[in-house]
Parts: C-alpha cells; structure tokens; sequence
C-alpha cells in the first residue's frame, strides 16, 4: 500500500500495519508532514514507524525526518510535462507569482514588494490565485489599485497559468512552507527562472547553490532581485557579464531533468519493487 499524508492516512496505515505487519507498506510525505504534522501529531509520528518505505517530494526533506527513520526515506520528485519557452517582451520585466492567496503561501511579501517597486513602469507583476482566505482578495485589490505594475489575476485554468509562465521572465515563489512545489517545477520544464523564498521545501527543489533564493518574508530583498533582473536586462550586450538571470535560467535547465515524467516513473517503480520485495 501508497498511503498519502502520514497524519490524514494514520488510520489506513495502521490498518494496513496490523494486517500486514512489516510488509508492504510506504508513506508518501506533504510538507504539512514534514514541517508541521510529525512534530505535532503523534499518530503522524506512528505512521513513519510502521512504514517500510517513507518518499519525500525534495532532497531537503529527509533531514525534517526523525533521525531513527530517515534510513527507509528516499527523495521521488513529482513531474510535469516539457514546454517551450514563449516571446518575451524586452520591453518590460514580466513577473508571475502563481498560488492561492493564503497566509503558508505569503502574498504579503508580493505586495510588499509590489509596492516598493510603484515607480518602476518597466517590471510588471502578474498574480494567479484564488483567495482562499479572509481578507486577502482585498489586500491584493488594495495593492492592484496602489501600484499600476501588479496585476491580480484570480484562479487561471491550468493551460493558461502554464502559459503565463512560459511568457514571464522570472517566477516568484514566496512560500513559508512547502514539501515540492509542482510550480517551481513547472518553471523549470518551461525555461523561466525561478526567484524563491529561501526555505526547505524551495532549496530541496532548487538546490542548496541556487542563487535566487531570498530570506523568507523580506520584501525588500525580492524587489532588490527584481530590480537587478530589470537592470541587467536593459543593458543587454553590453552587460560586463552573464546577468542573474541568465545565471539562474542555467541552473534551472540543470534541475528540470529531475522533474521529468520518464523519471518520477522509474523511481516509482522502484519503490514498488522494493516494497514488493518486502512482502
């Protein structure tokens, strides 16, 4: 048995454990797992006892795991599928951010940075996501009216967020918490450099040489990437050497083979051979 979520599934899998004992059994990890369930729950804590096999979505996130049990974890990327990078204006920086409006996912620091960067007409911000929370379609509303560079797109349908990345230059991702985010994966398999909250979840995906990190919730730190961005940009040719972007489009294109389809296939296989193996 795949059971997802070790504290949702606690009952799943200890049903399974006692029919089953030491047999066959692997638990699949979220972020919430990682980085707020086992330190909380102790039926989420039973469950990576009784499990064979643990899988977390990014490197980093075997070291949020108790010592005695990350000797059975292993690391299974998620995937998404290959696109092309689309035309991008040279005209302007376009910026996306894509995740729901919630406080794990901290808007609050886009719009902090959306407003310190008012001025600048050539750096251009587009929002896609839901509020899921109170009050925060009115802060993006309130930041959509303050600065004319930020857009807030509400909920997009795949295809057309998937497009939206493609188009943009950079990608923020400003999270506080996260076991692998399918959008800076996304990214990655489209072209467009990735400019993230320097947390686990993000340095798991990323790597920890990544140079596009930022301290979580420091808005100033964002804009000041954003801005570096813009400026390397508008100098072109002429630019002394390789501008961040360019830097981090690099590492990108190093990172996205591992969240390719054919990959998470294989080691999904594998992890079901070896929980075959021990029944």
């Amino acid at each position: 048995m795949l059971a997802l979520h070790a504290r949702r599934s606690a009952s799943s899998i200890q049903a399974w454990a006692s029919a089953h004992p030491g047999h066959g059994l692997g638990v699949v990890m979220s972020g919430t797992d990682l980085y707020r369930d086992i330190a909380l729950d102790a039926t989420a804590r039973q469950s990576l006892v009784l499990a064979q096999q643990l899988v977390v979505l990014q490197e980093c996130g075997i070291e949020a795991l108790p010592d005695q049990v990350q000797a059975k974890a292993r690391v299974i990327y998620q995937s998404t599928s290959q696109r092309r990078s689309l035309p991008k204006s040279g005209r302007q920086l376009r910026v996306v951010m894509v995740g729901h409006l919630r406080e794990v996912k901290s808007p609050q620091t886009l719009f902090e940075a959306a407003r310190l960067l008012r001025n600048r007409a050539d750096i251009r911000i587009s929002h896609i996501g839901r509020a899921e929370e109170p009050g925060w379609a009115e802060q993006a509303m309130a930041t959509q009216t303050d600065c004319p560079g930020y857009r807030w797109l509400g909920p997009l349908p795949h295809a057309q967020t998937r497009s939206a990345i493609q188009r943009a230059h950079v990608l923020v991702h400003t999270s506080a918490m996260e076991g692998g985010a399918h959008v800076i994966m996304e990214a990655a398999r489209s072209g467009t450099p990735v400019l993230a909250s320097r947390v686990s979840g993000n340095v798991g995906m990323l790597g920890a040489d990544y140079q596009g990190y930022f301290p979580h919730g420091d808005a100033a730190a964002l804009a000041g990437l954003l801005t570096r961005c813009r400026d390397e940009q508008t100098l072109g040719p002429s630019c002394p050497q390789p501008g961040l972007l360019t830097h981090l489009e690099a590492q990108c294109a190093l990172r996205a083979p591992l969240f390719a389809p054919q990959a998470e296939r294989a080691a999904l296989l594998e992890l079901i051979q070896d929980l075959q193996e021990t029944r």
